[in-house]
């Protein structure tokens, strides 16, 4: 079954070559044959890639340790939920995994679009075909994942086919999972990057298509909107659950630290969101063609870089891959693909020019411009962050850290003008603001930031950073409700209908605008969500016998006795401490330490947690002493944490609200459109 899915591969690297000159060649010389040839090979290669993959999930549930890679990341006693992760737990599963998922998106694409846009559609074709095609080659030429081992004159030997005087060598158990990956999130973090990271190359493919054609129109925009939010929201859930599972798993109150693959993940969403705001200026306008030509080059580009970073060993990183032969090919695939886009933009830069120009500071496209630029910014200190140790080991012969003090310096700045802007673009109106506009949409959220600088300062707060960060979410939430009251007074106006029905039928009619409202307050619940462990979080360190206590702000944390637990493949102990606000027992947290059989040199703690509206109260165990008569506990005392896992909830509701499909409205309808001021983007 294995030879199976290795042969699977070469057909699919195959006919993905096959499929690449057949739909190139059937748009060149208008043979429709050839580019439905091609058009099938996508589903073809798509169906041997998918086939592969359900191959080496088949390996991993049934144990067979004679793959290389069952034996090296997975165990007999691994639970079945980590048996199935464990295809992304190393460097060639998670290739073998990631050439699913973008198999999987070539075809929904190829299908979705086989109506619209048939002139593009070949060269759409041929861009997601190198695509699977690259990560066939890496599978075939660095990293096999049904590579086999074998016995030859009693040394180890990894090979697809058996060499010469070999015979087969089958472990009886395997080495088992990362004990950092035997985790839930990191079930579904990994797939919900990945699906972002891929789904990226379908409006790439699209911007490709419309400089080889020449239709460079709004055409390809409007085709591709939702087909990046959707890869949008993927990296927002995935950027997230990471998030989640560092501040459950690592143990150190935080949910950032700034590592490389971190920012790996986070430079692609930057330049993919200003992607996705400054088309609507091409859209309305016909403007910012060049600049969107190069936001979708770029965040594809950086999906690829980040993934370099990630499997090449070029950085070091708690979630990085070890050094590997996929680096030089990786690097090699960026640059030519790189140049290749970098001289179609050049070709058609003459037909790229924008059919309007700014015509006030004091308007939307120029907050729009100036956000993207802000984006761009924030993405170029990230990077260089990112890579300085590199730079500075090449040029200095030293690698030098930047650490998150230097991320937080630089960007945090930006980030505070990004979100005063976030708030600002949608008062201001599209091409010119008037001093009366200025003051009938601005007066209230200006207002309501103003006065939350008092409130905070009654309710206790004595920190700057919380004075701004919650003054400027209040301008901006000011914002967003006024905008949805305007809406909402306008519709009843026209309708006659009650509040509630006119607030779901302002929404449904134009949920672009009104979702992507949605959008910015979960946007504003993560920042509150930042700020609250950024400037008031409490931190202790304790070392207790059973029974002592350790206070914490307003708490008091009690050891009583240290619990083993055996588990599946580890051993679990846990710390029950009860917590008590103001001298009233409030409930029970359960810090813990899983030892893993396979592993017992890394051991992982699984945090004691009591998340709550207004703060979490966070144990990590430490360490024991004497079977647990003492134990060392770090607790923290983290505000508003809460609000940054709903935010990321309401802002894919915003997003499918944004995304959702919409029938177009009849004649009748239409006579009775509410006013341009609450129906329009």
């Amino acid at each position: 079954m294995t030879d199976l899915g290795y042969i699977a591969i070469i057909l699919a690297f195959l006919l993905s070559l096959y499929g690449i000159a057949a739909s190139a060649f059937g748009a060149l010389k208008n043979r429709p044959d050839f580019v439905g040839s091609g058009r099938n090979s996508v589903y073809v290669v798509s169906g041997l890639v998918i086939f592969a993959g359900l191959l080496m999930w088949r390996a991993l549930l049934t144990n067979e340790f004679h793959v290389e890679f069952v034996a090296s990341h997975s165990e007999r006693a691994l639970p079945t939920i980590f048996k199935i992760s464990a295809l992304w737990g190393g460097q060639a599963g998670s290739l073998l995994f990631w050439s699913m998922l973008a198999s999987l998106m070539a075809v929904v694409a190829t299908f979705s679009f086989r109506k619209q846009g048939s002139s593009l559609m070949p060269w759409v074709n041929v861009v997601l075909l190198v695509y699977v095609g690259f990560f066939m080659s890496l599978l075939l030429f660095a990293e096999n994942p049904f590579a086999r081992l074998w016995m030859v004159n009693g040394q180890q030997v990894i090979s697809v086919f058996q060499p010469t005087g070999a015979v087969a060598l089958i472990p009886p158990d395997g080495n088992g999972l990362n004990p950092q990956l035997q985790n839930y999130w990191m079930v579904l973090h990994p797939v919900a990057l990945y699906l972002g990271f891929v789904g990226m190359v379908v409006p790439f493919a699209f911007a490709v298509a419309a400089l080889v054609t020449g239709q460079l129109g709004n055409t390809w925009i409007k085709l591709i909107r939702r087909w990046t939010l959707v890869p949008w929201a993927f990296l927002t859930v995935g950027i997230l659950l990471g998030s989640q599972w560092a501040y459950l798993e690592l143990g150190w109150g935080g949910y950032w630290a700034w590592d490389p693959v971190e920012n790996a993940s986070f430079l692609p969403w930057l330049t993919a969101t200003a992607f996705v705001h400054s088309i609507m200026i091409q859209e309305r306008r016909g403007m910012l063609k060049v600049w969107n030509m190069v936001l979708i080059g770029l965040t594809f580009q950086l999906t690829m870089i980040g993934t370099f970073l990630t499997r090449s060993g070029v950085v070091q990183s708690v979630h990085s891959f070890a050094l590997s032969a996929v680096g030089p090919m990786f690097a090699a695939f960026i640059i030519i693909t790189s140049l290749a886009f970098i001289g179609l933009l050049i070709w058609r830069l003459p037909h790229l020019k924008s059919e309007n120009s700014l015509d006030s500071v004091m308007s939307r496209e120029t907050a729009f411009l100036t956000q993207n630029v802000i984006f761009v910014l924030i993405m170029a200190a990230t990077f260089l962050g990112t890579i300085f140790p590199s730079i500075s080991e090449l040029v200095m012969g030293d690698k030098i850290s930047l650490n998150a003090p230097y991320f937080m310096r630089v960007n945090g700045p930006i980030f505070v003008a990004l979100l005063v802007l976030m708030g600002a673009a949608p008062l201001l109106a599209w091409r010119r603001s008037g001093p009366e506009t200025l003051r009938r949409n601005f007066l209230a959220p200006i207002s309501a930031g103003l006065l939350s600088v008092p409130v905070m300062f009654l309710l206790g707060n004595r920190t700057m950073g919380g004075f701004v960060g919650v003054a400027i979410i209040a301008f901006v939430l000011a914002g967003i409700i006024q905008e949805y009251v305007r809406g909402v007074r306008a519709r009843r106006q026209s309708t006659g209908e009650p509040l509630p029905t006119a607030l779901v039928q302002l929404v449904r009619r134009n949920g672009r605008r009104y979702g992507g409202y949605i959008v910015h307050i979960g946007v504003l619940m993560v920042a509150l969500g930042i700020i609250g462990n950024e400037f008031y979080q409490s931190e202790v360190d304790a070392n207790l016998k059973r029974g002592e206590s350790v206070q914490i702000a307003n708490y008091t944390l009690t050891y009583e006795r240290l619990d083993m637990v055996d588990g599946p493949n580890f051993t679990e102990l846990i710390a029950p401490m009860t917590v008590a606000k103001n001298g009233r027992v409030v409930g029970e947290i359960l810090p813990k330490k899983h030892i893993y059989d396979k592993n017992p040199e890394q051991p992982m703690s699984e945090v004691g947690l009591r998340a709550g509206v207004v703060e979490d109260v966070y144990a990590v165990l430490a360490g024991w002493d004497n079977m647990g008569d003492t134990a060392s506990f770090k607790v923290f005392v983290n505000p508003l944490m809460s609000w940054m896992w709903v935010g990321g909830i309401v802002m894919m509701i915003g997003v499918l609200i944004s995304a959702w499909p919409r029938r177009v409205a009849t004649t009748a309808e239409a006579t009775r459109r509410v006013p341009e001021g609450a129906q329009t983007a």
